[in-house]
């Protein structure tokens, strides 16, 4: 069985990964520029509007600082046209065996999305460590995570799914989590005004969050 490349190794002091809704491609790559100069260099780009490809396109050769990454990939054809387009990663909310195997044959790092034990353990038996587990606020949050880590401490997550700047020290502060995916960084008043500024600060803010002392 090959070795599943890691995502979390890209960057390890990155505590937050910003999960983007990109509208308007000509906003990625201010909007990018912004997250990176905060210090989030990992985005993750969601495939939920036609703007997104271009904009993964556009982040992947204009911010050599951001190591972008596709979201809400759920077909092999979805993972195969993010990789084409640029991305570095691939982020994904559940995960079948068609899905896993087109993951794998990306070539890029990937995090498959669980919400139970048992989807754990079907990964953890395919060689798979690096999980994202999601929606991680509904589906048990902080106290849920806390109960896998004695049961299965090789696996390692970034919760997404309702984590607020609140909420996020508490997942950070579990040996089971490497980040958090989050959006409070890109509050909707300040992507519609396109106020970069306020998003580079807010970024800055999420990269020092920690749990950790």
């Amino acid at each position: 069985m090959s070795r599943t490349p890691g995502l979390f190794a890209l960057a390890p002091h990155a505590p937050v990964v910003p999960v983007v809704v990109v509208e308007d491609a000509a906003d990625a790559v201010p909007l990018a520029r912004a997250l990176v100069a905060g210090g989030l260099p990992l985005i993750e780009i969601t495939l939920r509007t036609p703007a997104a490809l271009d904009a993964v396109r556009a982040v992947a050769a204009e911010v050599p600082g951001a190591v972008v990454g596709a979201g809400t990939v759920v077909s092999a054809a979805g993972a195969a046209g993010a990789v084409r387009a640029g991305a570095r990663f691939l982020v994904s909310p559940g995960c079948s065996g068609r899905l896993l195997g087109a993951l794998r044959e990306s070539g890029v790092p990937f995090l498959p999305g669980v919400s139970t034990a048992s989807e754990v353990l079907a990964l953890l038996e395919e060689g798979v460590t690096e999980l994202k587990f999601f929606p991680a606020e509904a589906a048990g949050g902080v106290p849920y995570l806390k109960s896998l880590a004695g049961p299965l401490p090789q696996a390692r997550f970034c919760p997404t799914g309702g984590v607020s700047a609140a909420s996020a020290p508490g997942y950070l502060a579990l040996p089971n989590v490497a980040c958090v995916g989050g959006t409070w960084m890109l509050p909707p008043d300040a992507l519609a005004a396109r106020d970069w500024d306020r998003v580079e600060a807010l970024a800055r803010e999420a990269a020092g969050l920690s749990g950790r002392s």
